[in-house]
């Protein structure tokens, strides 16, 4: 049971319940999420199954788009509607025009501060673990990438955006930070998960979906091939000899299009006269040479 899942989440379960919950209706031991989602939040949410599981790296550095509801003029500690009220303002002054001067300054690489309630890791632990116990802690800011902002509805003091941006980016942050940007303080108060990659959400099952087809044993139609998630990649058939150095690891010579390196990126996909996926490569540019990466 090799592939992906995309999968629906509804609010109120978290990313790794979906992943126990397709464990244990699949009976596959190799499970894995690509790309967390909130317990408040829903939408896509990619689900790796067997060999896919190794792609998640890949799915992962996808770019992501997101509806976000985000409330102005109530700041949290969680920097959404679960957390404690930290400040308050009046956002009545605040027109389409001003908040989009405001939104100006989030698109393209900004610096993002994690949120205390964040799995991002300080000395060992969750932060959301050291936040529930009380301690904060200095956290470095980090790099994202945000590549559109839009005002989808404007209802003051509630603003719904669509955002697309890189991995890593969040979400909650970017609804704080608009907040003390514009000096009245905000929260995230709802958030779906649009697409992810080659995911989207208008042909995402939901777990009762996917609970019925285990059960009257039609999963397979929900079951993305491993290939599919790198689509959009250049892809190269090999004759048998290159074949059997892929598959022993060994450097090879391609050409891809006519031109033995990558027009964009260091990696390209693999298959055989037959079709059959073989796996990643990568493209070392001093030796001007292929190398196996991932071989399935």
């Amino acid at each position: 049971m090799d592939g992906f899942l995309n999968i629906n989440k509804p609010q109120g379960i978290t990313s790794f319940g979906v992943v126990a919950r397709v464990k244990q209706l699949s009976r596959e031991r190799r499970v894995g999420h690509a790309g967390t989602l909130d317990p408040m939040a829903s939408g896509v949410l990619p689900v790796c199954l067997g060999q896919g599981t190794r792609l998640i790296e890949f799915l992962v550095a996808d770019t992501k788009t997101y509806r976000a509801e985000i409330e102005l003029g109530v700041a949290t500690d969680t920097y959404d509607a679960s957390g404690q009220v930290t400040q308050t303002g009046d956002p009545a002054g605040i027109g389409r025009q001003r908040l989009k001067s405001a939104l100006a300054s989030f698109c393209g690489s900004i610096k993002q501060t994690p949120p205390m309630y964040s799995a991002v890791k300080h000395q060992g632990k969750r932060l959301y673990q050291l936040a529930r116990a009380g301690i904060e802690v200095e956290r470095k800011s980090r790099e994202a990438k945000v590549y559109h902002l839009k005002i989808v509805d404007y209802q003051p003091p509630l603003v719904t955006l669509e955002v697309v941006c890189g991995k890593g980016t969040y979400i909650r942050s970017l609804a704080h930070d608009l907040g003390q940007a514009l000096g009245c303080g905000a929260n995230l108060k709802g958030l779906v998960r649009q697409r992810c990659g080659i995911f989207d959400i208008k042909d995402a099952v939901s777990l009762h979906q996917l609970e019925d087809a285990f059960g009257y044993g039609y999963w397979q139609r929900f079951v993305y091939p491993i290939d599919a998630v790198l689509s959009d990649w250049e892809a190269v058939v090999v004759d048998d000899a290159a074949e059997d150095d892929i598959k022993n690891g060994r450097p090879l010579d391609l050409k891809l299009a006519d031109s033995p390196q990558p027009r964009t990126g260091n990696c390209c996909r693999a298959y055989n006269g037959d079709g059959h996926f073989l796996g990643v490569l990568t493209f070392n540019r001093e030796k001007g040479q292929w190398r196996p990466k991932k071989v399935f």
